[in-house]
């Protein structure tokens, strides 16, 4: 398994799978599989192995594949590492044990938690941040020749990685031409977001805008405000359009 870097993180990550702890350390590590965020590899001393049966080796031979059963629930999605740089730890497919829509919480039995705060969809990564200011720029969204939205009270979210997105208030969108679509996406970051497709002289253009109604409490800022892709429309600021953004991961 390739791995990016490794770090330890001073958290206390325990989890919940159905209905029992399996997991409760204080001494795990973040392991970047990937560069956009880390996963959570456990020691297994803090696992409850009991419940983990060897299925077969890993393609690097470094350790098991496990099949994890609590009760009339299991999942094959664990790895447990004993050699090599991941020894002694054991990595637990985090949609697996939690969930990757938010308001689907209350329904699940299957939980992460940092410290005693639920952790959703994939583990934040500690070099990653969200900040929410308020501004006055002159904020127009067209699509071709057609205004979308118009306001000068918008909201500019600044996430790591990510280009600036611009929340408006939804008294500043043509409604007119937005239909809702049935898509929701999920961010450990912001929370739920719900979709709007944009519709003009019969033509779709599916899920260009996304709002979130109950966000995560560090976003809640964005509540009930509508937002559009900066790389599918035209964004002009202060009357001046925005070139088309790229994210630092390409």
């Amino acid at each position: 398994m390739a791995i990016e870097k490794i770090e330890s993180t001073p958290r206390r990550v325990r989890v919940l799978f159905n209905k029992k702890i399996i997991a409760d350390t204080k001494e795990a590590k973040f392991v970047w599989e990937h560069p956009y965020y880390p996963n959570y590899y456990l020691p297994s001393a803090d696992v409850q192995t009991k419940y983990l049966e060897k299925l077969k080796r890993t393609d690097d031979g470094d350790g098991h594949v496990c099949k994890l059963t609590v009760g009339n629930r299991s999942t094959d999605k664990v790895l447990w590492f004993e050699k090599g740089q991941l020894k002694d730890l054991v990595r637990m497919q985090f949609s697996e044990m939690g969930i990757i829509q938010i308001r689907l919480a209350r329904l699940n039995p299957d939980s992460w938690f940092e410290e005693d705060t639920e952790v959703y969809v994939h583990p934040k990564d500690p070099y990653k941040r969200v900040d929410i200011i308020p501004s006055t720029r002159h904020i127009v969204v067209k699509v071709g020749d057609v205004v979308i939205a118009e306001s000068s009270a918008p909201f500019l979210l600044y996430e790591t990685g990510l280009p600036v997105r611009y929340y408006l208030p939804k008294t500043s969108v043509n409604f007119d031409l937005l239909e809702p679509s049935k898509t929701i996406t999920s961010c450990p970051y912001k929370g739920d977001a719900n979709y709007y497709s944009i519709v003009i002289d019969g033509k779709e253009h599916k899920d260009y805008v996304w709002w979130y109604r109950y966000p995560t409490p560090e976003s809640i800022a964005i509540a009930g405000r509508v937002c559009f892709y900066n790389e599918k429309v035209d964004i002009y600021i202060d009357g001046v359009k925005e070139g088309t953004p790229k994210s630092i991961f390409g």
